[in-house]
């Protein structure tokens, strides 16, 4: 009988030299015996040609390059026992193309073109199972259309595009799957399309661990984790839908979590730990729900949620370890924090709300170990806190300013410096709250704060129970002061005449003191003992998209230190000796001219605006800083703050927003240093019709209608920094001088790397010097390279590797715990 014509059969071949010897068995599901027959075909292409539905080929050793197409319902899988000992390798297209509800098995695919993907899905809901994917692709495994593929065990390197792709509409569930590499997302969701993940891997990728954009699509993944990725560990824009229960993301380079445009996100029994910036950040629309998930050693916010009808809500979730110094939530522009049942701790502040419409509803948590402020409320934001319990913390509430208010409601608020402030014109509502032991005040009401406190009680404070000056409209009723070591309450104004009908009204309070408090007299009172240092303190900054925060002190505050103390922290600064010595000439100009004026000379006029330039991370924002302390504390400048932006925060998207923003961040900086980063980009090369020329002109005339309120410095690297100059000469005549930051030598990378160790008791054992130096000197100094960023980055790297080496150790000693050796070095980038 002809071959070619026989029903099923056993099919073996030999290849030919362009193909690894090897052979295909087809055995076919026929039941007549002579149906099952063997036959020699010149291709595997050939044997998929001939076997029909149900059949199974089994392909021994070799390598194939051959672009296979899989359109029956087959099982095609290499020999048991051999994984990746079939090797299917074409020169280009794809490899692997599947358009059935085949089985598909033990098989290494090796794709090399760049347009294509390694395997192709396009029909069917077919089985892959042990299948590893080596490829420099568009994508290593792509599904589309109305695929619904089970994929199992399967892994995925593809250092040059994305490691898997569902869009399209296509669908299908991946179990145990692991993206080892991946020059793009690890795994992107597009065009409509919804896989199930359980149990999967995603880490190495370039771009996004798990990422899904637009309408309709959506994922869903359980038990899976992602680790060690170039940008964010989960991004869902566009519309985008996503469920993540009992996932981790940690060890990224970018946000944790980033939602953006309407976006969804469920996450439940969720740990995001180990970023470096936002956990979670929430923008234009999205909504958040959390359950039972921690959130910790974040490096900025734990919870970024901003613009209006962006909303978070969070039920049992712990936020803590911050390892930045941001607020732990941070809620602004208009956007909503729900958090229930939470519990926020050993962070810089806990939640700050901030702008009109704003509003974080907090009910039954617990804020503690929080270093400055637990809850702040500012720019006309709103917070309501039901059943709170604050304790261990600077401040337990601030309600900042006009129109910024809210609710406490049966709180409690312990072990604090103060326990409420209300300031500038807010006017929040405070029922039966209780403050115990606050070392200044349990509340404090200053600087025209309104606000009606309504059965509160403090009790062991250090300092008064309720302390309210400078006349303000506050209401006290039914409140109650215990063992307040200054006393009970205290009503006084700053001085001078107050208008009839001013001040508190205070019914039916009580302090261990006196039977009863009266209300203040109307006549002006004798002015109480100033507040203490730093009560009214700096509202922590924030940044906005990718940009460096803006930090801003709220109210002006002696110099803490004096211009030699950090003239001497300047000098203990690494390298930068030409920097130090213009720093210092600057300063002695300054100083002499101050002494001049006070002796009744005239003195020299010295423009104090400076142009730094250099490469990132060679301490241009830490001269910044110090050199607003100087001026602040020669009495240049009244507080010496630093204010830092860039071009995001300046410009724009429409006509006249510029100026606004241009002017909110010269204000921010008002009586300190106004420092723009990168501020070539205000002037590209190709501006057409941007914006930046907006803010360039709104600077310069704020620079000249304000020459004594603000210092502003702008930096960047030297040649864009000498090209904005010489196209902006407005901009450059108002600056005193250009001050050029080199690049770190060896040696001074290798001495901050010391001091990183001497300051977390670490020490370099013999060699390792040398070794560092070595390191330094080989390191690509591309425009990446950062500096004094990159010997803190190698720090941290051979502190990590040293902790899996010890980590071994059964009983290691001192030396083994402190002692950083030669081979705890990174590979070189």
């Amino acid at each position: 009988m002809d071959d070619s014509l026989s029903g099923p059969r056993t099919t073996r071949w030999g290849h030919n030299s362009a193909m690894a010897q090897g052979t295909v068995q087809v055995t076919h599901t026929g039941t007549s015996r002579w149906r099952r027959r063997t036959g020699e075909y010149a291709s595997l292409a050939a044997a998929l040609e001939a076997a029909g539905d149900g059949d199974v080929l089994t392909v021994a050793p070799g390598t194939y390059r051959e672009n296979l197409v899989v359109q029956r319902t087959v099982t095609l899988r290499g020999p048991e026992g051999s994984p990746g000992s079939v090797r299917i390798a074409p020169v280009d297209g794809v490899p692997l193309t599947v358009r059935s509800s085949a089985l598909i098995q033990d098989l290494l695919v090796e794709g090399q073109d760049t347009a294509a993907p390694a395997v192709l899905v396009e029909e069917g809901a077919p089985e892959l199972m042990d299948i590893r994917i080596v490829t420099r692709s568009a994508a290593g495994l792509e599904v589309r259309g109305g695929a619904r593929p089970t994929v199992r065990r399967c892994a995925v390197d593809n250092p040059a595009g994305i490691g898997i792709a569902v869009l399209d509409g296509g669908g299908g569930v991946f179990e145990e799957c692991e993206v080892v590499a991946a020059g793009q997302s690890g795994i992107s969701v597009r065009g409509g399309a919804h896989p199930r993940l359980e149990r999967c891997r995603v880490h190495h990728a370039s771009g996004a661990g798990l990422s899904a954009t637009g309408e309709h699509s959506a994922f869903e993944a359980v038990g899976c984790e992602v680790y060690e990725v170039r940008g964010s560990g989960v991004q869902v824009t566009g519309r985008a839908t996503a469920h993540l229960t009992d996932c981790d993301v940690h060890r990224t380079t970018a946000d944790g979590v980033t939602l953006d445009t309407d976006a969804v996100l469920t996450l439940a029994d969720c740990r995001i730990h180990d970023i470096p910036e936002n956990a979670v950040d929430l923008r234009s629309r999205s909504v958040l729900t959390m359950t039972r998930s921690t959130v910790r050693q974040f490096g900025r916010n734990g919870l970024s949620v901003w613009d209006p009808g962006t909303r978070v809500d969070a039920n049992q979730c712990e936020i803590h370890d911050s390892t930045g110094d941001y607020p732990a939530v941070w809620v602004s522009d208009g956007a909503t924090a729900v958090l229930d049942s939470c519990r926020v701790h050993d962070v810089p502040d806990a939640l700050f709300v901030l702008d009109r419409g704003s509003r974080a509803d907090v009910v039954d948590s617990d804020l503690w170990q929080v270093r400055n402020t637990a809850v702040s409320v500012s720019d006309g934001a709103t917070a309501q806190l039901d059943d709170c319990r604050i304790r261990d913390a600077a401040t337990g509430a601030w309600f900042r300013d006009h129109g910024s208010g809210g609710t406490l409601s049966g709180c409690t608020v312990d072990g604090t410096q103060t326990g409420v402030i209300v300031t500038k014109g807010a006017d929040p509502t405070v029922e039966r709250c209780t403050v115990t032991s606050p070392a200044e005040a349990g509340f404090y009401v200053s600087a025209g704060g309104r606000g009606s406190f309504h059965g509160c009680r403090v009790t062991g404070s250090g300092g008064y129970g309720f302390h309210v000056i400078d006349g303000c409209r506050t209401t006290l009723k039914k409140c109650r002061t215990e063992r307040c070591a200054r006393g009970g309450f205290e009503f006084a104004d700053a001085g001078g005449e107050q208008a009839s009908g001013s001040g508190p009204v205070v019914e039916d309070c009580t302090s261990d003191e006196s039977a009863g408090v009266r209300p203040p007299a109307q006549e002006p009172a004798v002015q109480t003992a100033g507040q203490s240092p730093g009560l009214l303190g700096a509202i922590p900054g924030q940044r906005t998209t990718e940009q460096e925060p803006l930090v801003a002190a709220q109210e002006p505050s002696p110099p803490a230190r004096t211009s030699k103390a950090v003239l001497g922290e300047l000098d203990a600064l690494v390298g930068l000796d030409s920097v130090k010595r213009e720093v210092r000439a600057l300063t002695d100009m300054i100083e002499v001219g101050r002494r001049r004026q006070e002796a009744g000379l005239k003195a020299a006029s010295v423009r104090r605006h400076l142009v730094f330039t250099g490469s990132p991370g060679t301490g241009k924002t830490t001269v910044a800083r110090l050199y607003g302390e100087i001026l602040a504390s020669l009495g240049v400048l009244e507080k010496g703050h630093l204010v830092e932006v860039s071009r995001v925060d300046l410009v724009g998207e429409h006509i006249g927003s510029t100026a606004i923003r241009t002017q909110e961040a010269f204000d921010k900086a008002r009586g300190g240093v106004l420092f723009i980063d990168e501020a070539y980009a205000l002037s590209p090369e190709d501006s057409g019709r941007d914006f930046g020329r907006e803010a360039i002109d709104t600077l310069v005339k704020l620079m000249e209608d304000h020459r004594e309120a603000v210092v502003v410095i702008v930096a960047g690297y030297t040649a864009e920094m000498e090209r904005f100059l010489r196209v902006n000469p407005g901009v450059a005549s108002r600056f005193s001088r250009t001050i050029t930051f080199s690049d770190y030598v060896p040696e001074e990378l290798l001495r901050i790397v010391e001091q990183q160790a001497e300051e977390h008791e670490y020490h370099l054992a013999p060699g390792t010097g040398e070794a560092l130096l070595k390191y330094f000197t080989a390191i690509p100094k591309g425009p990446a390279f950062g500096n004094g960023r990159t010997a803190r980055q190698t720090f941290e790297a051979m502190v990590e590797k040293h902790a899996g080496r010890v980590a071994q150790l059964a009983e290691p000693s001192t030396d083994d715990l402190t002692l950083l050796y030669a081979e705890d070095l990174p590979e070189l980038p």
